[in-house]
């Protein structure tokens, strides 16, 4: 068993694999300052919980945006579980090129997220990752990296309109009931999804028109994007497990 952990601006997401079949998944919040003790006895207290034994972790991997975590984290896998982790980064083998201008730019998550959708989706295939930014990430059909684009996620826009904003609520994340809302909540709601789906049509034609990519399947992941896709043709996947099969895959391309 391998133990898959992204680190996000929001959650660490930890997966446990045996081949290709996920046995658990299950968060901790990455904003929350931990020493490795604390992360190394939460996760072996996880493990515990959904029936694993952390002796039996043999391998794991890590792909974060988040530099500050990264010592006591590391730290904690290779005490409390015994596995020095692959972290994903310069060097580590891909199976993508990643032709876009300045590579090391390129955070660890969406190289993940790439990996996962070319293998299992083949391309030219269009990423969205609806999570605290919204990115729209393009692999063509060789396994090129072509395009990045990055915009502000849900949570973002949320957050500035109740910090900001001086009679604004905070408010769940939700698609309300129709558009021509009457309320500060529901409107609140309502401009947050419908631009939110607006938005990611667009820019899915703009890239499909400007890339000529007329083939280019569309997959979307990410903790709101469930949301998302719900409600647009235009993305044709969701697909919640995607950066956590890319860390597997990895590691697996890492370990032959």
């Amino acid at each position: 068993m391998i133990l898959v952990v992204d680190v996000g601006n929001t959650n660490i997401n930890f997966g446990v694999y045996e081949g290709e079949k996920m046995l658990v998944m299950f968060k901790l919040m990455s904003k929350l300052s931990r020493t490795s003790d604390e992360y190394g006895l939460a996760i072996r207290e996880l493990l515990s919980l959904n029936d694993i034994n952390h002796k039996e972790i043999t391998g794991a991997i890590i792909a974060s945006v988040v530099p500050n975590v990264m010592h006591s984290l590391t730290t904690a896998i290779e005490r409390y579980v015994n596995c020095k982790p692959l972290i994903v980064g310069p060097g580590i083998k891909t199976g993508i090129k990643i032709a876009i201008e300045n590579p090391k730019e390129l955070g660890a998550d969406r190289i993940v997220d790439a990996v996962a959708a070319y293998e299992k989706y083949g391309g030219p295939v269009l990423i969205l990752d609806f999570g605290t930014a919204t990115t729209y990430d393009l692999v063509s059909a060789d396994g090129s990296f072509i395009v990045g684009i990055t915009a502000p996620g849900l949570r973002i826009s949320a957050k500035a309109l109740w910090e900001d904003t001086a009679k604004l609520p905070e408010i769940e994340i939700k698609k309300p009931a129709s558009i021509l809302t009457q309320e500060t909540v529901s409107s609140m709601q309502a401009g947050l999804v419908y631009g939110q789906i607006g938005q990611s049509e667009y820019i899915i034609d703009k890239v499909r028109e400007e890339s000529g990519l007329t083939d280019m399947k569309v997959i979307a992941t990410g903790g709101l994007g469930s949301i998302i896709s719900k409600e647009t043709k235009k993305i044709e996947v969701y697909d919640k497990f995607l950066t956590l099969d890319g860390l597997r895959i990895l590691y697996e391309k890492n370990h032959r």
